[in-house]
């Protein structure tokens, strides 16, 4: 079945990293063997395996924070740095896509072009042939990149279209997982520029004071692209139940993560609890909050600075996505119900803030 994955932070792997994703994440791993540090030897995601993982389309990311606490690779002391590690990693998408191996995908019309040919190929069932290009939808994963609201346009028009303010710590447009700060000078003139483009707003990240700001000054479309629910894992890095019912109640969907801390409680390094039935556990939830599968999808994060050891015990790589349908299917959900959540939902997410 067709997956559209919500988050994978595919260029960071790449550039930060130095990861040839071109190549499957068996030749990575073994490439780490002796490279130090959380994840290496381990990785689950590389382009051979979102291909045999029946992948269409993901939202990926650009990210490099500057909240004053620098951190190598991913916190920057200026905020000029910030924009050109982000300016890097918007141009390796770009030289992927001119090598053919993914598209960036910007409007209506590239999508259902996209999707369509991605279908064709699912239904023909062919492993001879090859899967089409991976489709990216361009995502700013904490607004630190952008040196001013104003600049907003100039990253439109180089293909963003999806943007969380913050990400951890105090980001310079809100607070974010870690604090209790809300919206900051410059977040408000952002979420104004973000409406007048037409930027959907992702809310993962978000303080919990940030968030109900947030969705009180921006009326346009919000998601989710990489939550759990904080009922099952209290968390602030997890939202609770009133702020995903309040993304329900603004046609938004909500992607669960894969990364195995934000999917069983009070876990510390080592723990290996966490299955693909704990991810179903999730996506259940959410389902039963809302009251159907119309507002849950898949926002994996399985490239998300960490590897098979802190992903669920019994995934590999993410072509093991290939499992959950079965998972969802011993549940009860129906076939409708479980291509909504494997990629209907984003899909129409996408069609309904592109005007299709």
């Amino acid at each position: 079945m067709i997956v559209v994955d919500a988050h994978l932070d595919l260029a960071m792997n790449a550039l930060q990293w130095n990861r040839d994703l071109r190549l499957s994440a068996y030749v990575i791993r073994t490439l780490e063997q002796k490279v130090a540090g959380k994840g290496r030897g381990l990785g689950t995601v590389a382009l051979p395996e979102l291909r045999r993982g029946r992948v269409a389309l993901v939202f990926a990311t650009l990210i490099a924070r500057s909240t004053g606490r620098p951190v190598p690779h991913i916190d920057y002391p200026s905020t000029a740095q910030a924009f050109g590690v982000a300016q890097g990693q918007l141009a390796y998408y770009r030289a992927l896509e001119r090598q053919g191996h993914l598209r960036v995908i910007t409007d209506a019309e590239g999508l259902e072009a996209h999707v369509s040919e991605w279908f064709s190929w699912d239904a023909a069932a062919d492993a001879v042939v090859e899967a089409p290009p991976l489709g990216v939808v361009l995502s700013m994963e904490g607004a630190d990149p952008i040196l001013e609201p104003e600049q907003l346009e100039v990253w439109w028009h180089a293909g963003l279209r999806l943007l969380g303010p913050t990400h951890y710590g105090p980001g310079r447009y809100a607070g974010g997982t870690g604090t209790e700060l809300g919206l900051s000078e410059l977040g408000k003139p952002l979420l104004a520029e973000m409406a007048r483009l037409g930027v959907a707003l992702d809310l993962t990240h978000l303080s919990d004071q940030a968030f109900w700001e947030a969705l009180e000054i921006f009326d346009g479309p919000v998601l989710a692209s990489h939550n759990n629910c904080r009922a099952l894992v209290p968390h602030q890095r997890q939202f609770s139940d009133a702020q995903l019912e309040a993304i329900v109640e603004r046609d938004g969907v909500v992607g669960v993560a894969f990364d195995t801390w934000m999917l069983t409680p009070g876990w510390t390094p080592g723990n290996r609890e966490a299955t693909l039935e704990t991810v179903v556990d999730h996506i259940d939830y959410l389902c039963q909050l809302a009251g159907s599968s119309r507002h849950v999808a898949l926002g994996t994060d399985l490239d998300g600075g960490f590897g098979r050891e802190q992903s669920p015990v019994d995934l590999d790589t993410i072509a093991d996505l290939q499992r959950v349908p079965g998972l969802l299917s011993e549940r009860g959900y129906t076939g409708a119900d479980i291509e909504a959540i494997l990629h209907g939902n984003w899909l129409r997410f996408l069609r309904r803030i592109w005007g299709s």
